[in-house]
């Protein structure tokens, strides 16, 4: 008993949909996709924040030795750079049924999807 209830539990998992995802009608978005494609598939949302956020990266330069197996000696120096990355943050609202969604772009990539509350009447 135990183990069909696993092996139907396991299939529900593998047949689903992607966690990360947005249904808009049939059509469905996922994290990644460009805010162009969730235009084209949701319409336009209820509302629009964009703002600038500064991000520190840092790389690695010079040679690394292996003197025995496994350790490893790094020489050289580390290069940190400031980026600019544009963020969009959007709200969708489907209607009081269904929760509002927001949606954060990371330089016109989705990265995040969020359930708010539920919709309002429109």
């Amino acid at each position: 008993m135990k183990q069909s209830r696993l092996l139907i539990i396991s299939l529900c998992f593998l047949f689903s949909h992607p966690v990360f995802a947005l249904r808009c009608g049939q059509a469905l978005v996922d994290i990644g996709s460009y805010k162009e494609v969730v235009i084209d598939k949701c319409g336009e949302p209820e509302s629009i924040e964009t703002h600038i956020e500064i991000r520190g990266v840092t790389d690695r330069f010079g040679a690394r030795i292996r003197p025995s197996p496994g350790t490893s000696i790094n020489f050289g120096q580390q290069h940190y750079t400031e980026i600019e990355v544009v963020v969009d943050e959007w709200i969708y609202d489907f209607g009081p049924r269904r929760f509002q969604k927001s949606l954060r772009f990371e330089n016109g990539r989705l990265t995040e999807i969020n359930d708010l509350g539920y919709g309002h009447y429109h």
